[in-house]
């Protein structure tokens, strides 16, 4: 018997205090448990590893509460498969992606893809508010990930800082624990306060029903979050920030430079005049490319004067290229210092091996429409190379030390890793890679 170690938290069982380093548990035979990465307010994140496919992955520990009733533990399991059913139903780059639910001493396990990066609340811990220019680059993927989401019939219900991971310029937003599809039943009691009262929109902690549009008020609370270092109604304790909430007026964010009105547009309090997906996506673009002149004829010089200024203010603040414009630059642009760029190239889907092959860290070539690619350089000083769906024949090359890319269909690309091709996959099937050149 296996007693629970005073070190662990309440309703822990302690099940792997006994274990030595030698005998980690493992879950439905094949995931291994290899350390704890964190604890939240119901279970625990391990690193831990994919004995069958061979690969890291992330495995969520969901704790039941102690002295639980049947019927909240039925609830409890119901929103544990919520939480990966979500996710899984959706596959976008800017989702977390799950690949497993286990249950497994009476307590069910999410295997998630493991993203070895911090949140974007920790970020903001260590390193004080963010500069604008990288909180649009936040805002803009938040907005794809939830617009995906919606159009599905989902809506997330706890977008906050703590759930949005940075991955060098990958944004992914994580636990859908509380989310809910349209159409299906509620999970909550009556009276019963769901959310992070620091990011919830008002018409939900006035007990209505959440919507798109209140995960769009938790977007504009994150994003403020961000440019501030605090939420904008965050007080001493959850009353007092829900009377803030309730009665006091949204305040105005200080450094958020030309986000301002798009921070403010998301966080009006009355839903129906609430900036929408369409309006929030296009005020941030507006914001980020800048005042547009009103005077005729503007030289293309002028034009691209600005957005180099642009980039290069992104750089000096933020130590990345956090851009779209950085992206579409660097593929127009080869070559810089240390680094190859993007190599577009020629080719056919003929299945020939392509002359450089053994020369490059990752080529891809597009075997028919289908082939969408996503290349990003890891580390504090990387940025996106490439999010782009190829055309047949199309071929991209890349020859940076290191890399992370993810290809959505595997039967879509040929794809070759330090001149080795990888096996064809079957249509729809994702594929990872992180990669380092030899």
């Amino acid at each position: 018997m296996v007693l629970p170690s005073p070190g662990w938290p309440p309703g822990h069982s302690g099940i792997f205090c006994a274990m030595s380093q030698s005998e980690r548990f493992v879950l439905a035979t094949r995931y291994r448990l290899i350390s704890e990465i964190g604890q939240g307010a119901n279970g625990t994140v391990w690193r831990g590893h994919d004995e069958l496919l061979d690969r890291s992955v992330a495995i969520k520990e969901l704790r039941l509460p102690v002295n639980i009733s049947e019927d909240d533990r039925v609830v409890f399991y119901r929103r544990t498969l919520r939480e990966a059913r979500a996710p899984a139903q959706l596959r976008t780059h800017s989702i977390v992606e799950v690949y497993d639910v286990v249950i497994e001493q009476g307590r069910p396990w999410i295997v998630m893809e493991m993203i070895e990066a911090p949140s974007l609340e920790q970020l903001i811990e260590r390193s004080g508010p963010l500069p604008p220019e990288r909180v649009a680059h936040i805002g803009r993927a938040l907005l794809d990930a939830l617009n995906t989401a919606h159009k599905a019939g989902i809506v997330h219900r706890d977008l906050k800082p703590s759930n949005v991971i940075l991955d060098g310029d990958r944004v992914v937003l994580t636990d859908f624990g509380l989310a809910y599809s349209t159409g299906s039943a509620s999970l909550t009691k009556t009276g019963h306060f769901m959310g992070s009262p620091a990011y919830v929109a008002p018409e939900v902690a006035a007990g209505e029903r959440a919507t798109p549009r209140s995960d769009l008020w938790s977007l504009g609370a994150t994003l403020f979050a961000a440019v501030e270092g605090h939420p904008p109604f965050e007080r001493d304790n959850v009353m007092a920030t829900l009377s803030a909430l309730a009665n006091e007026s949204t305040p105005a964010p200080q450094h958020a430079g030309p986000l301002t009105s798009v921070i403010t547009g998301l966080l009006e309090k009355n839903p129906t005049r609430r900036l929408t997906h369409a309006r929030a996506v296009d005020r941030l673009e507006r914001a980020v490319a800048g005042p547009r002149s009103g005077r005729r004829g503007q030289t293309h010089r002028h034009r691209v004067t600005v957005v180099i200024g642009l980039i290069c203010a992104t750089v000096a603040a933020c130590g990345i290229g956090a851009t779209a414009l950085i992206v579409g630059m660097t593929r127009e642009t080869p070559g810089s210092a240390g680094a190859s760029a993007t190599q577009p190239t020629g080719g056919t889907a003929d299945g020939a091996v392509p002359d450089d092959a053994g020369s490059s860290i990752l080529i891809v070539r597009a075997r028919n429409d289908a082939c969408r690619l996503f290349v990003s350089v890891p580390g504090p000083g990387g940025s996106v190379l490439t999010n782009e769906t190829l055309h047949k024949g199309e071929q991209r090359r890349y020859d940076w030390p290191r890399l992370n890319a993810v290809v959505y269909d595997t039967s879509a690309c040929d794809v070759w890793v330090n001149g080795v091709q990888e096996a064809t996959g079957v249509p729809g099937e994702r594929k990872s890679y992180t990669l380092t050149k030899e």
